[in-house]
């Protein structure tokens, strides 16, 4: 498993709060019972990628930077 990314605001300062967008491909194996519940399984990251990171404090997207 990856380390999570973590951000900073170079704006205000913060560290803690951000809304991002990420889009991720993924390889899952789906089980499935024989009563039709669905069970994923065997889950493997193909491509992720941040499409956006804004700050929650000061709304700032041009200066929120990854650490």
């Amino acid at each position: 498993m990856t380390k999570p990314r973590r951000y900073k605001c170079l704006a205000c300062g913060n560290l803690t709060r951000f809304d991002v967008v990420r889009s991720q491909k993924v390889r899952e194996f789906h089980h499935f019972t024989t009563g039709g519940e669905l069970e994923v399984e065997d889950v493997e990251m193909l491509e992720e990628s941040i499409e956006s990171s804004t700050c929650r404090w000061c709304e700032s997207s041009k200066d929120v930077v990854e650490i």
